[in-house]
């Protein structure tokens, strides 16, 4: 489905991230898989994805939070000279805590990573990507459920998440005439590294509205957002998918 296509990736890590860079490196994707930090693991996953897919894989390490970190991660996607075709955002973090216990500091903090660093870093990608105009090229932006419904004790983490779906809409109209589709994905209860943290209870409280009763797996976001990205998804921009078991 990517076949001779390149995609920037973040939060390549871990969780849904990692389950992207795995989809698109078996669907013929090049790929630039971002990371906060390195790790002989991480290393060692992408060396035996290139062995088994035959693609590209560059690891770039960067801090969201620090703006020359990011700046250096751009130029060493630019100074590979390949065109961008893809941007998948999933890097973000969660800080829950109940509203009147919550810091001004943690709530900024929050914003910074999964709204501000998000867009300043789709603004650099956004200016490599127009420099192919003939191709068509996509960006997903990784929101969440608790975006759309609410949750508690997310309420920063829900309103960064929210932003990313008003920037992506807005992004739709600008970058559409530009060849640029800008869509977003809500994944739910999800196995990953921040909910093998939830009790046993918190778990069954989050599923109790979910019409298939289990946690979804991060290949099952990533498979939505390979659709996203790839040419089979070439009349949809703007949208927000649900990927929750049934929650909403």
């Amino acid at each position: 489905m990517l076949s001779r296509k390149t995609a920037v990736i973040t939060g390549c890590l871990q969780g849904i991230g990692q389950s992207v860079m795995e989809v698109f490196a078996r669907n013929g994707a090049d790929i630039f898989a971002c990371s906060y930090r390195q790790t002989e693991e991480f290393e060692a996953h992408i060396t035996a994805l290139r062995a088994e897919c035959g693609v590209s894989i560059v690891p770039v390490y960067f801090d969201f939070s620090d703006e020359a970190s990011m700046k250096a991660a751009v130029k060493t996607i630019q100074s590979a000279k390949q065109p961008i075709d893809a941007l998948v955002n999933v890097a973000g973090i969660n800080r829950d805590a109940y509203f009147p216990m919550m810091s001004r500091q943690e709530m900024q903090t929050t914003f910074d990573v999964n709204f501000f660093s998000q867009m300043a870093f789709t603004q650099y990608i956004v200016r490599l990507m127009q420099r192919n105009p003939a191709a068509q090229k996509s960006i997903v932006f990784t929101s969440s459920i608790s975006a759309l419904d609410g949750n508690e004790g997310q309420c920063a983490y829900a309103a960064s998440k929210g932003a990313l779906i008003s920037a992506m809409k807005t992004l739709s109209r600008e970058l559409g005439p530009k060849g640029i589709r800008v869509n977003a994905v809500a994944p739910g209860v999800i196995k990953t590294p921040m909910t093998d943290a939830l009790t046993a209870e918190q778990l069954s409280h989050n599923l109790r509205n979910s019409e298939l009763g289990r946690v979804g797996l991060p290949e099952e976001v990533a498979n939505v957002i390979l659709f996203l990205s790839s040419e089979r998804a070439a009349y949809m921009t703007g949208q927000v998918i649900r990927v929750d078991g049934g929650i909403g």
